[in-house]
């Protein structure tokens, strides 16, 4: 039954051989696509002190008018070692002909998130539009996320973050660098 499935015809846009053409309405966050990694600072009022990490952050298409977002962080010990894995979430992202995003966004900590925002001129800025929590996840009422592309080829990072019980405020900020292929 199962010996004539074909093969998966498509691949993501990071395969060297056979990637489709983006969709059009990639265009403003065509320089997004790939695997970005760098360091980044955080910290939170409900944290103590700040701390140091690591980020992945990857980008992938495959044709259609949206992006495969997947991101993770480890946290870095004064020595600058990995200590453990923290955040991960993944993702897509949907683009509208104006250049509006909406971004759906999942942790396995319990989180799921709509985002909506705008890309241009290089810098994509989205916001929570709503917040969908498990039983036993922490309480998120809000992000602000911002990745913006500059002249020397790198993404910046930003996150602001509202959760429990606190305003909305940075709680993230990476550097960084994409991939050699």
């Amino acid at each position: 039954m199962f010996d004539s499935v074909p093969e998966y015809p498509y691949r993501d846009s990071d395969l060297p051989d056979g990637a489709p053409v983006p969709h059009a309405l990639l265009a403003p966050v065509l320089g997004l696509l790939g695997s970005w990694h760098g360091r980044g600072r955080g910290g939170y009022p409900t944290i103590d002190g700040e701390f140091a990490y690591a980020q992945e952050v990857t980008f992938r298409h495959d044709g259609r008018p949206f992006l495969r977002y997947e991101a993770r962080a480890w946290l870095l010990g004064d020595d600058d070692a990995p200590l453990r894995p923290a955040a991960r979430e993944s993702g897509w992202w949907r683009l509208q002909p104006d250049g509006r995003v909406e971004a759906l966004i999942t942790q396995p900590t319990g989180i799921a998130e709509i985002a909506v925002g705008q890309a241009a001129g290089g810098t994509i800025d989205l916001a929570t539009d709503s917040v969908a929590l498990t039983p036993t996840a922490k309480k998120v009422e809000g992000t602000r996320r911002r990745y913006t592309l500059t002249d020397d080829g790198t993404l910046t990072f930003e996150h602001d973050l509202a959760a429990v019980g606190q305003p909305l405020q940075h709680h993230l900020s990476a550097w960084l660098r994409l991939k050699a292929a």
